[in-house]
């Protein structure tokens, strides 16, 4: 090429995309090509976001700037997809011109921490890159799921994803060379190799490679998520059940099927109260105690997850956990600290799920600690709660029954945790209740949303 080529190499740190970064030149080097590397790191190594300015030329005195301009990268390898349609990485893409390939893991944003309901808008995303580059100009790659299937290691993904590029002619340069850089680099060198192959085969014949990364598997029926009430309380009812017995299941059927006759009586028309109290009172009656976390690992369910996740031979599992009766606490927070437990924790947890019958009762060795006993007075709180809002629901007052009903959704996490997200559910509940029980002031609260 006359004109440098470049390359834009996006991800996040502590994946490997420097490294990337630094074959391709490598080997363009032993090419005797001319070539340069801008690497931008930003203010975080691990998990922030990093680019690789790449620019390729039969000579180097045809390189006249290291950084890619705007609108000018000729291939875009996009290991990471939030990073590849950030505003920086896209405005070095050019219609008709840039070809890129990204890769589809979701990989949450710290975002998450303060959104707590923040959805990753994946799709969305791919759609952005696409419609910057022009059609038939870019490619989706499942290349975390599949080499991580290949590989048994999620950092084989770059590596996967340089071998797609260069098989698609996006990487102008050859084989034998980057197998060089890899060795001379000195580092996992089969397992490099390995995963650049990988790659190279997978964009000559990517159903084949698909079906050697996930064998074919038993189809097991997965459910959509119900919508309609009935399907909610059937499907909780079951999960009750075996959570504890069925008289515990009749307990939440019997309170969410007095709000769906309340709402259809005093509310006619309206929807979302009964709803409300069947998603949110099986969230509190489902409290994720040792029993429960006895049971889920127990129950088969996990050991046929992890049979399908990795592949027969000797591994060792290991559970992190922090029992309140057996875990330390760090002396500066005063908070459990969690520790490591052997492969015979599992036999422990199957006879620990045998005993879930005394959950709550005398004999509950866990039962006596403040985070269990605070998780059994939600329950009964959230039964009186909607004991009263199914007394005062209307027509007028039904919007807040819901929001009410809705509060537990807010409680989240373990420990101190929860006990923090409890205490801000129930200053909300306190502060939505006056209105609900006051016709002067919900009139107040309509006059106030409705001038926001």
């Amino acid at each position: 090429c006359t004109e440098p080529y470049g390359i834009l190499v996006t991800g996040i740190g502590g994946t490997g995309v420097i490294t990337v970064g630094a074959l391709i030149s490598m080997a363009a080097h032993i090419e005797g090509k001319g070539v340069t590397t801008l690497d931008h790191t930003g203010v975080a190594q691990k998990n922030g976001a990093v680019m690789s300015h790449i620019r390729i030329a039969e000579r180097p005195e045809d390189i006249h700037a290291v950084r890619i301009a705007a609108g000018e990268a000729d291939a875009v390898i996009g290991c990471d997809l939030v990073v590849t349609s950030s505003n920086e990485a896209l405005a070095k893409m050019g219609r008709d011109k840039t070809r890129a390939i990204v890769n589809t893991q979701e990989t949450m944003t710290a975002g998450f921490i303060r959104d707590k309901d923040l959805q990753f808008p994946g799709q969305a995303l791919l759609d952005i890159v696409g419609q910057t580059v022009g059609e038939g100009r870019f490619e989706a790659l499942e290349a975390t799921a599949i080499a991580t299937r290949l590989m048994g290691d999620s950092i084989a993904t770059n590596m996967f994803m340089l071998g797609y590029a260069l098989q698609k002619s996006m990487v102008p340069l050859q084989q034998e060379s980057i197998f060089e850089a890899i060795e001379l680099n000195g580092v996992a060198v089969t397992a490099n190799k390995r995963a650049f192959d990988w790659g190279r085969r997978a964009a000559v014949d990517l159903d084949s490679v698909r079906r050697i990364a996930f064998p074919a598997q038993p189809l097991e029926f997965k459910p959509k998520r119900a919508e309609a009430l009935d399907e909610i309380v059937a499907i909780r009812h079951k999960e009750l059940t075996a959570y504890q017995n069925a008289a515990y299941a009749d307990r939440y059927e019997s309170l969410v099927r007095v709000a769906e006759a309340a709402e259809r009586d005093k509310a006619k028309g309206l929807e979302g109260f009964a709803l409300a109290v069947a998603r949110n009172f099986y969230k509190l009656m489902a409290y994720k105690d040792e029993y429960e976390v006895a049971r889920l690992y127990s129950d088969g369910a996990f050991r046929r997850q992890v049979a399908q996740t990795f592949e027969d031979g000797d591994h060792r599992m290991t559970v992190h956990l922090a029992p309140p009766l057996l875990a330390r606490r760090d002396p500066e927070t005063g908070q459990l600290e969690k520790r490591e437990y052997g492969p015979w924790i599992f036999t422990a947890f199957a006879l620990l799920a045998k005993l879930k019958g005394l959950r709550g009762g005398p004999f509950d060795p866990f039962g006596r600690t403040a985070e269990r006993k605070a998780e059994r007075k939600l329950v009964a709180d959230y039964e009186a709660t909607v004991t009263e809002l199914i007394g005062g629901l209307s027509a007028d007052s039904h919007a807040l029954a819901v929001e009410i009903a809705g509060i537990p959704e807010d409680i989240r996490g373990y420990g101190h945790i929860k006990e923090a997200s409890m205490a801000c559910a129930a200053e909300r509940q306190a502060e939505l209740m006056r209105p609900f029980r006051d016709p002067a002031e919900r009139s107040k609260r309509a006059i106030r949303e409705a001038a926001e």
